[in-house]
């Protein structure tokens, strides 16, 4: 996974080590952070298979156009001066072709894999990179995905022992709600051939998620899932 995040990253810019990790982080939502002991090795690696490379040095900034030879030459030698001996730049990584082709493997391989949270968070940053067959497919996986854990969900809360319990399973439900419901506005945008619109702000009318995805707090109506009106016990789910 580290590897397809590093390469999707390199295909839009040149970075080095330090740059990469702050996007990870920023841009893909690695929420428990990459350390540089993982994220360098894995460069290594990528380097190693000529998957990426070396593109240039950053140690210091480039001469500044003055428009005269003399006041270039003099930023030059005060560049020079500054800087300390033995300074070391930052090594800048840039993609090949071989990266390139095996970002586009590792993508199409990711999106046939686990419903990992953090995998699909990940290939759907890079889904513009796909076609449009295969957004949609993905985005199909992911909706029935929720639709099974809201399933699981309901019957877990039934099980609860108490309202604590109860609560701490509601507020997975409820997150497995919004979900749903952003990935049938992705799918919509998808099959209209539009971009999608950003995600709304928190208080804002998103809509009935059981009204549009047939998931409600009281059963699935969804073709091929139990009717609406009746939820499903754990006797009944294990033996339908």
């Amino acid at each position: 996974m580290l590897e397809l995040a590093i390469l999707g990253l390199l295909k839009e810019q040149e970075l080095h080590g330090y740059e990469l990790k702050k996007r990870l982080v920023e841009t893909l939502g690695f929420v428990s952070g990459v350390s540089f002991g993982s994220l360098y090795p894995a460069l290594s690696r990528l380097e190693a298979a000529g998957a990426v490379k070396a593109v240039e040095s950053r140690s210091l900034s480039a001469v500044p156009h003055t428009g005269s030879l003399g006041g270039e030459l003099a930023a030059f030698r005060a560049r020079k001066t500054v800087a300390p001996r033995g300074s070391r730049g930052k090594k800048v990584y840039g993609i090949t072709e071989r990266g390139e082709r095996l970002f586009d493997e590792l993508l199409a391989a990711e999106t046939q894999s686990s419903d990992d949270d953090r995998v699909f968070n990940l290939r759907l940053a890079f889904a513009r990179y796909l076609p449009p067959d295969a957004r949609i497919g993905m985005l199909e996986r992911r909706r029935a995905q929720l639709v099974e854990r809201l399933i699981h969900l309901r019957i877990r809360v039934q099980a609860a022992r108490d309202s604590y319990a109860r609560s701490l399973v509601e507020h997975d439900q409820e997150a497995a709600e919004h979900d749903l419901s952003w990935i049938e506005r992705l799918l919509a945008a998808e099959r209209a051939g539009r971009h999608p619109e950003p995600e709304p702000q928190l208080g804002s009318p998103t809509g009935n998620v059981a009204e549009r995805s047939g998931i409600s707090r009281h059963g699935p109506t969804i073709s091929g899932l139990r009717p609406s009106n009746h939820l499903p016990s754990p006797e009944e789910d294990i033996n339908p």
